[in-house]
């Protein structure tokens, strides 16, 4: 008979909220290009999160979900994965899916309502956005199941938000993951909110990431809104899937610094002293004084980025805007492969119409 085990879930953290270290820093550090990058990619982030945020009040796109404050983890999604990797991403993920390869024009095109934003370039086999709560992590299962099975050498990425955990697919890909000993890391953006549910009232557990002893494997919380600490653990991750085929689960502590989505309106439910407290926390300012710090950082390098930047988001604007709409038949052509006979007449007869709309009105 068993006799009772005993298990600890380790905090990793290498930068305090005012960018100061508290841990020696790991060895990848000396990569000054990727340091670089983490800062830039988390400024273009940013950005692009504003500009969408102001598409939809102005009637110019559809409902957006803000990635406020949690831009840290996603970048490091991208930047640690190895372009044969997969990445099965949620809709807090747009950073993880430009670095990957998607531009920018195609997440306000995809948040547009056009599903031609979810074609990335047409270049890559990441899984699209997942809007569905926690169905992505058994899609996820399923695709680091057919690596293993092909014998290939990639990874399988797929993030989450803390309410996805409270869902039973959460436990059941992890279980199988573990059970099956697939090339999966399992990252949860836990921004303390789902939706209005603050993380209190989802879980009596101390952390999240303790849920991955249940399915016995390494469970590891990290600061969320301190990239090298995310970076470290993401990277450390997929580099265990990739050569010893062992799963991982990473509870990424951040903050939602704004509405669960457009559509939301978080002032009712969560108190303002709350939201400034953790405004003093948020990724990208404490990650910018870290690089004067180490004196790879000044205000002409600032500028020079933030207008490269802006520049970007500038032109992914205009290509959306630009762009014109589809036949009312796309409702139809992105649901099957290849379409069964029913769904054939009836984009037929949509077309149909659409041409004799077309037709009264050239006449007119």
């Amino acid at each position: 008979m068993r006799g009772r085990q005993q298990f600890s879930i380790h905090f990793l953290q290498y930068l305090d909220p005012q960018g100061k270290l508290d841990l020696p820093l790991p060895e990848w550090i000396t990569d000054t290009p990727l340091v670089l990058a983490i800062y830039e990619n988390m400024v273009l982030a940013r950005l692009l999160d504003q500009k969408a945020v102001a598409l939809q009040r102005t009637g110019q796109m559809g409902t957006y979900p803000s990635i406020l404050g949690q831009e840290a983890i996603s970048v490091c999604i991208g930047l640690a994965m190895a372009k044969r990797d997969v990445l099965v991403p949620y809709y807090r993920d747009a950073p993880a899916q430009i670095i990957r390869g998607m531009s920018p024009a195609e997440v306000f095109i995809y948040w547009g309502g056009d599903e031609r934003g979810g074609n990335l370039n047409g270049a890559s086999r990441d899984l699209p956005i997942c809007v569905p709560i926690a169905t992505q992590l058994t899609q996820a299962v399923g695709v680091a199941t057919a690596l293993k099975m092909q014998g290939e050498e990639a990874v399988v990425v797929v993030s989450c938000g803390d309410g996805a955990t409270s869902k039973g697919d959460f436990m059941e890909a992890m279980n199988l993951a573990g059970v099956w000993d697939l090339p999966i890391v399992f990252v949860i953006n836990n921004n303390r909110w789902a939706i209005s549910v603050p993380l209190a009232q989802q879980t009596r557990a101390a952390t999240l990431a303790q849920k991955a002893i249940a399915a016995g494997i390494e469970g590891l919380q990290v600061d969320g809104n301190d990239p090298i600490a995310v970076y470290e653990a993401i990277s450390k991750a997929i580099q265990r899937a990739r050569e010893d085929q062992q799963p991982a689960l990473i509870e990424a502590l951040t903050y939602r610094l704004c509405d669960h989505t457009t559509a939301d309106d978080a002032s009712r439910y969560r108190d303002a002293d709350e939201l400034k407290a953790h405004w003093q926390e948020e990724p990208v300012l404490r990650f910018q004084q870290f690089l004067h710090q180490q004196g790879l950082w000044d205000a002409d390098r600032e500028k020079a980025m933030q207008q490269r930047c802006q520049q970007v988001i500038d032109t992914a604007v205009s290509d959306y805007l630009a762009l014109e709409a589809e036949p009312p038949s796309a409702i139809i052509d992105y649901l099957h492969a290849f379409l069964p006979y029913a769904l054939e007449t009836q984009r037929a007869e949509i077309l149909l119409k659409d041409n004799a709309i077309k037709s009264q009105g050239d006449r007119k």
